[in-house]
């Protein structure tokens, strides 16, 4: 492999979504420092932060249909039953719920964990509460996909958080996504949950750190439990 090839895989590629505020710090950055030199160096902190924010890395994703990989990348935060948003029309059963807390030095790219054709869209307006607290689920500001897989309805939802004020979703409605497909991301801290319905065994335990687009969160028709896990 040439230097030139070693440099390129080195480099993460940013989103384009990133431009514009990578841009804004680094303009900030120049006139701040022009009054006072430590404000420069500040911004220069904060635009490296900025560019890494919005990193955007390639991803392998298992392509098996009975396979559910994480949406993000992040700590999971939550395994286990939980009734889904009421605007999302699931009912009021309990589904299987993992939850992928990102915080700001995570990378922001949400990826669909499971192919299908999306049927629905929904936002809805709410709290800017701390994403990794259980009932922001249902209380902070969301956007949730509907996804038909081919071992079921699957929702898939984008949670705002404490610092958190822009949610974006590039999906449409009515189209069909590939397993690992990025289809958003959310500005600057956040959460993704999935709900499943039966026959999906959870893949992952809470304080594990997920890969989105790569880590394997769930399994359909998975005969074992749940792993077991420890610190170490």
């Amino acid at each position: 492999m040439s230097l030139v090839d070693s440099i390129r895989n080195t480099l993460v590629p940013i989103h384009r979504e990133g431009y514009p505020f990578i841009a804004g710090f680094a303009g900030a950055t120049i006139v701040l420092g022009y009054f006072w030199e430590p404000l420069f160096w500040i911004g220069l902190i904060l635009t490296a932060w900025c560019i890494y924010f919005y990193r955007d890395p390639q991803r392998v994703t298992p392509t098996d249909d009975k396979l559910v990989i994480s949406p993000a990348d992040g700590i999971v935060s939550a395994v286990g039953p939980a009734i889904p948003p009421r605007e999302l029309g699931l009912g009021d059963k309990e589904m299987t719920r993992i939850s992928v807390f990102m915080n700001v030095f995570s990378c922001h790219i949400n990826r669909a964990p499971v192919r299908g054709r999306i049927t629905a869209i929904v936002h809805k307006p709410g709290k800017f509460l701390n994403a990794d607290l259980d009932k922001a689920s249902t209380e902070n500001e969301r956007n949730g996909l509907l996804i038909d897989s081919p071992n079921g309805e699957i929702a898939v939802v984008q949670i705002a958080g404490l610092v958190a004020r822009r949610i974006v979703c590039w999906a449409d409605e009515n189209t069909a996504i590939s397993i690992g497909e990025r289809f958003g991301l959310i500005r600057f801290g956040s959460r993704v949950d999935v709900y499943l319905p039966q026959g999906f065994t959870p893949r992952v335990a809470i304080g594990q750190t997920a890969v989105g687009g790569e880590s394997v969160i769930a399994e359909f028709g998975g005969a074992a439990s749940a792993p077991l896990v420890r610190i170490s």
